[in-house]
């Protein structure tokens, strides 16, 4: 007896993988965006970093070669904006007082917002006093803030000179004092952003587990090891932001300086960066003035990377 050979392929697993293979075209991942919408949100962001960001960049570097005349015409001038800086006694002072200020401010800043991070981050009866003192500064415009601190540091009708006139400490000139005013400088910009950067290191001690520190405290380790061991190592990738933010925003410190006492006395507070707005505004010399600038933004490159190498996560950070 012969058995008929069927036509109809026996169905299976596999033949039923490769039908639906076949017949069927590759379903896309509803919560994948395409490429097009990928780029539609991309290309207003680009358009605004090149714009806003990466043009006046290379504006300011093509300027920096070259010399304007009162007339308006430009003429290439090569290396002499940068001959002339490095021969002129005045631009190396601005650097002295430029990489002084930030030497001392820089970490002065990021520790005393790192105090005042702990404070709020702790428990207590006066976390909202914490809270409110801290973060006031902040909220007020750096103009303002250098308007107050002037007339606080006033030599005669100061209120800070009145308390200090009952002292034996006696007045002091502050920003009228070629050996003070750098220092006041200081204190204001130390009081007017610490309360910024102690809302970033406030949010890297939240991202910390409390596990680690539960099982710090069974193994018996105190308050002070549980800082160094636990704390400052989870901290790492915040205190590298922070570094880099503060730096960048020292190094370009200008607004108090021209407020108050316009890079005096004697050249005390002449940063980089009233050097070249006094290049450009005052002497309208726009090729030096952009040499300076460029000057300053490799400075801040230079001292980014450092900072980047420095506070390099290790594996498993």
């Amino acid at each position: 007896m012969k058995t008929e050979k069927l036509d109809t392929p026996v169905a299976g697993p596999v033949a039923s993988r490769h039908s639906k293979a076949a017949g069927k075209k590759p379903v896309l991942d509803p919560q994948r965006p395409s490429w097009a919408t990928l780029l539609m949100f991309l290309l207003p962001a680009v358009g605004l970093l090149i714009v806003f960001r990466l043009a006046p960049i290379a504006i300011s570097i093509g300027g920096s070669f070259t010399s304007q005349s009162l007339m308006g015409e430009t003429a290439f001038q090569g290396l002499g904006n940068y001959r002339d800086l490095f021969t002129d006694p005045s631009f190396w002072n601005s650097v002295r007082v430029t990489l002084l200020f930030n030497i001392i401010i820089n970490p002065l800043q990021i520790f005393v917002a790192f105090i005042m991070a702990l404070l709020v981050f702790a428990p207590g009866r006066f976390l909202t006093f914490f809270r409110v003192s801290f973060f006031l500064p902040m909220t007020m415009s750096t103009a303002l803030v250098a308007v107050m601190w002037n007339l606080l540091f006033d030599p005669n009708l100061g209120l800070v000179n009145s308390i200090l006139a009952q002292t034996s400490l006696g007045r002091q000139g502050f920003f009228f004092d070629e050996d003070q005013a750098l220092g006041a400088m200081i204190w204001i910009s130390t009081w007017k952003g610490a309360g910024y950067y102690m809302i970033f290191l406030l949010a890297g001690l939240f991202r910390i587990s409390e596990e680690l520190y539960e099982a710090a405290h069974v193994d018996g380790a105190s308050s002070w090891q549980q800082l160094r061991l636990i704390t400052l190592p989870q901290m790492k990738r915040t205190f590298l932001f922070v570094f880099v933010a503060d730096t960048t925003v020292n190094l370009l410190f200008f607004a108090p300086v021209f407020i108050i006492t316009r890079g005096g006395p004697n050249g005390a507070t002449d940063t980089l960066m009233y050097r070249a707005y006094e290049s450009s505004f005052t002497f309208v010399d726009w090729g030096r003035a952009l040499s300076l600038s460029c000057i300053l933004l490799a400075l801040v490159a230079l001292v980014a990377c450092a900072q980047m190498l420095f506070f390099k996560p290790g594996e498993g950070e």
